[in-house]
């Protein structure tokens, strides 16, 4: 206060410098004026030239009392063992106790001049000091740190503290936050076959005090809501190196998961020689294109950890498909050769459905018995009176489209009509011959009376 009172007075001779047409009555007259305002320290009068200055200068300096909870910028005095002492200009000297000093985002340790950000929590202890936060305002710039890392899409280095089924729970500069299992990252998605829970709480679990590199997808500093993704962190990594990759590729790699629609194949870049996990891509065989027959379950073509060699059939941003019947010969190339329309083969019923029945064959050619079929060859009854899975019967084909894989069947059934056609005609024919049989009947009853 008392360096803005210098600055008025200085002023106000300055501007008695500037006004020497003024008579000795009104030079006294504002002398006196000026005396009055030092001692009150609350009116300053002047000229009508100098009003204007010194309310301007008012303005610059004017003074903004600190509230609790304001955040404020102090330069370091003194550091011990449990306290911090700031210079808080002009307000006085600030205090930092006990766990109030760590700071979150930062590993530095304090010394005299350095410069702080801290949070009023009280405006005079018993002491005398203001007592301040490091802690609490190290909390909110990491809150503020992390909003401007989402809207920029930086990276950030996550910490895994604990794990439940559902993910994993996370630390970013003292901020607590979560991580979905859907958002981990091919390297450490839990491929758990029966997608049992535990399993993968179990692996899940495996992963804490690991540190990962991720990307913030949601945050609202308000709820303390943080949700982060390891897979869209990795997705730029991958990115670099699928683009050069190319539909037709042949990989090697090794069956990394199995679930219900296919099988996760690990493998290396072609001309990357590593060992390392991290350089290594994920893609996907779907169940159709592990082989060339029907496949109800993923799990029984292949299992985790066989070594494998696929071909690149499609690429789509960060998503590789793979295809292992690719690099097998097409059984369907020669099904000519083997069958043809109207001949009569041997199958076996795989599977039964509302629109028919799939018959195998042989281990690859599949054919189709449409429901339509049974139907006019036993009317009134369900497939499954007629046929059983896992049985072999006679089939004929009806139709072959080599290039769709698709084959129509009948049941092949032995006519039977004409084995019932000759007693028929042999009854009539008795009847025919016999007419009088009755007459004589009615003789022989009467001889017996």
């Amino acid at each position: 206060m008392t360096n803005i009172l210098d600055e008025l007075a200085k002023k106000i001779d300055k501007i008695s410098d500037k006004e020497p047409s003024e008579t000795a009555e009104e030079v006294i007259v504002e002398e006196k004026k000026a005396k009055k305002s030092q001692k009150t320290s609350e009116k300053i009068v002047s000229t009508d030239n100098g009003s204007e200055e010194m309310a301007n200068l008012l303005a610059d300096n004017a003074i903004c009392f600190p509230q609790v909870g304001d955040v404020v910028e102090g330069k370091v005095v003194e550091v011990t063992s449990n306290a911090i002492y700031l210079d808080i200009e002009p307000f006085g000297t600030g205090i930092v106790l006990g766990r109030e000093m760590k700071d979150g985002t930062t590993s530095v340790k304090l010394k005299p001049d350095d410069t702080v950000s801290a949070t009023i929590i009280e405006l005079e202890n018993e002491d005398g000091y203001i007592e301040l936060s490091i802690r609490e305002a190290s909390h909110e710039k990491a809150w503020e740190n992390l909003e401007n890392k989402r809207d920029s899409q930086e990276k950030a280095e996550a910490k895994v503290v604990s794990a439940n089924k559902g993910g994993l729970l996370i630390e970013i500069n003292g901020i607590s936050g979560f991580l979905p299992v859907s958002q981990l990252s091919s390297k450490n998605y839990p491929r758990v076959e029966d997608g049992d829970k535990n399993k993968i709480y179990n692996l899940l679990k495996k992963l804490i005090g690991q540190e990962m590199e991720v990307r913030i997808l949601d945050i609202d500093p308000e709820s303390e809501k943080l949700i982060v993704s390891e897979k869209a962190a990795q997705k730029e990594k991958d990115m670099e190196v699928i683009s050069g990759l190319k539909e037709g590729d042949v990989i090697e790699g090794e069956i990394s998961g199995v679930v219900d629609f296919g099988a996760f194949v690990k493998f290396l870049p072609i001309g990357v020689e590593s060992d390392n996990d991290e350089d290594k891509l994920e893609g996907l065989v779907h169940i159709s294109e592990l082989a060339w027959q029907l496949i109800e379950d993923p799990r029984d073509i292949v299992k985790v950890g066989n070594k494998i060699k696929a071909k690149i059939i499609g690429i789509d941003d960060n998503k590789i498909s793979l295809s292992i019947r690719a690099l097998q010969e097409d059984p369907w190339s020669e099904v000519s050769k083997k069958y043809s329309i109207g001949s009569v083969v041997q199958g076996t019923v795989h599977k039964i459905n509302h629109f028919g029945a799939f018959v195998y064959l042989d281990k690859n050619i599949h054919g189709l018995a449409h429901i339509s079929e049974m139907s006019q060859l036993y009317p009134g009854k369900n497939i499954d009176e007629i046929i059983k899975v896992g049985e072999k019967y006679d089939w004929k084909v009806i139709s072959m489209e080599p290039r769709e894989h698709r084959m129509g069947l009948m049941l092949a059934v032995k006519e039977k009509k004409k084995k019932s056609e000759k007693p028929e005609k042999e009854m009539e024919e008795s009847t025919e011959e016999k007419p009088e049989k009755p007459a004589k009947e009615t003789k022989v009853k009467k001889e017996k009376k």
